[in-house]
């Protein structure tokens, strides 16, 4: 994309610095400024920041203060453009894997490959922060997702087996509301989390069955309508959800689930932090969200969605790439990547995924998987908006339609 970084009229408030400094005094201290886009593991990232700092400090006499930086979800990408446009950009920020071609052209990725830490990332998931032979971010977050469910109300409601078609889910809805469970959590206000639920049903419709429409739209050829099938499972989710989805954001949402509000919740694994922080003894599980009745279009995403790029013009660049490297370390990264909850992804990582991930894991298995659909930043943000606006009954499908397909067309133009 030759402009996909157009210039923004504005910058929006920054979230406050958390400083990471250790306590050592005298001599010259480096700064590191590091921007990542998941405030829920704030906690675990400020402890691995120290842990760096007092590794630079021990092992190679540098005193180091990194300056961690988490906006949240909503704002993060608007934020780090804006930054990366000027004079404050960070040394090391995060983006979904699916950006990587488009950063890269802008110039914003330093090239990884020869770091000691692309030789540790598994084939697969390097595959999926690599672009023509060049790994240019460190994967974070790798992750098979589509809809968490709370596997004790699925019992209570006698459901004995998650389901393969948009019919089975119709049963699975009227039997736990025979039960009195809401069937879905909704927590609209962070319009990514609406945008969700396009991710799933396209991922699912456009990998099953519709497939190449991801060409056709970049091509300019294709249209919405060949995948308004989405709306049968989307209208499912939304007349059948709890109340007040417009007043609840994704942090308020898993905690509601967690805390027995709804039996399904259209969200990632990402959320598992504050789902078991809320109940530690909650029994998750993953099902894929099915978009109709063909089984071959009920499948799971398996994605990289947060990478950590190190910026090309990074004032400390050395140190910079030195925490990149730290990020797979063989000795600490382990505990981090599982206080996070993460899957594993790469050889230094030895620790037992959670049930529910294995769960998921079971799809892949069993080629019942897609990868991410690489849309435009553009299109994604406008679909989770309008997606709102749909639920809110301001706009309609027809409209959701044409305006999604004027605005794809306007972001390949750019």
């Amino acid at each position: 994309m030759k402009k996909s970084f157009a210039m923004l009229a504005t910058l929006v408030l920054l979230a406050p610095l958390t400083a990471c400094t250790n306590t050592q005094s005298g001599g010259e201290t480096k700064e590191l400024n590091i921007m990542m886009s998941f405030p829920q593991y704030m906690e675990q990232w400020e402890a691995y920041c120290h842990k760096f700092e007092d590794k630079m400090l021990k092992d190679e006499n540098i005193k180091v203060k990194v300056n961690l930086e988490m906006p949240t979800s909503d704002q993060y990408e608007t934020v780090l453009k804006a930054r990366l446009q000027n004079t404050d950009a960070p040394d090391l920020y995060t983006l979904h894997s699916n950006n990587i071609a488009e950063y890269n052209t802008a110039g914003y990725l330093t090239d990884l490959t020869s770091q000691p830490l692309a030789a540790k990332i598994y084939d697969d998931v390097k595959a999926m922060v690599s672009l023509d032979g060049k790994v240019l971010g460190v994967p974070l977050e790798s992750q098979a997702w589509s809809v968490l469910y709370n596997k004790d109300m699925f019992k209570d409601a006698g459901i004995t087996a998650l389901p393969k078609t948009l019919t089975d889910l119709r049963n699975i809805v009227t039997a736990l509301e025979a039960k009195s469970y809401t069937p879905f959590m909704l927590a609209f206000h962070d319009s990514w989390v609406p945008q969700l639920m396009t991710a799933v049903t396209l991922g699912g419709l456009v990998s099953g069955k519709v497939t190449g429409w991801v060409e056709r739209m970049n091509a300019g050829t294709g249209s919405y309508n060949e995948v308004s099938a989405i709306f049968d499972a989307i209208d499912l989710i939304m007349a059948h959800g709890t109340d007040r989805a417009m007043e609840e954001g994704a942090e308020a949402g898993s905690a509601d689930f967690a805390n027995g509000k709804a039996a399904m919740y259209v969200n990632g694994t990402w959320s598992a932090g504050t789902i078991f922080e809320t109940k530690p003894n909650f029994n998750l599980g993953v099902l894929a969200m099915p978009v109709n009745d063909d089984e071959n279009c009920t499948r799971i995403n398996l994605s990289v969605s947060t990478t950590l790029a190190v910026h090309p013009n990074s004032k400390n660049k050395d140190l910079a790439l030195k925490f990149a490297n730290y990020v797979l370390d063989d000795n600490d990264s382990s505990s981090l990547f599982e206080a996070c909850k993460f899957n594993p992804i790469a050889t230094c990582h030895h620790y037992e995924a959670a049930a529910y991930v294995s769960e998921a894991m079971e799809y892949v298995e069993k080629g019942r998987s897609y990868k991410d659909l690489v849309l435009p930043s553009a299109v994604t943000d406008k679909q989770g908006k309008l997606l709102q606006e749909y639920y809110q009954k301001t706009v309609t499908k027809e409209q959701f339609i044409t305006t999604m397909d004027a605005t794809y067309k306007d972001a390949i133009a750019k």
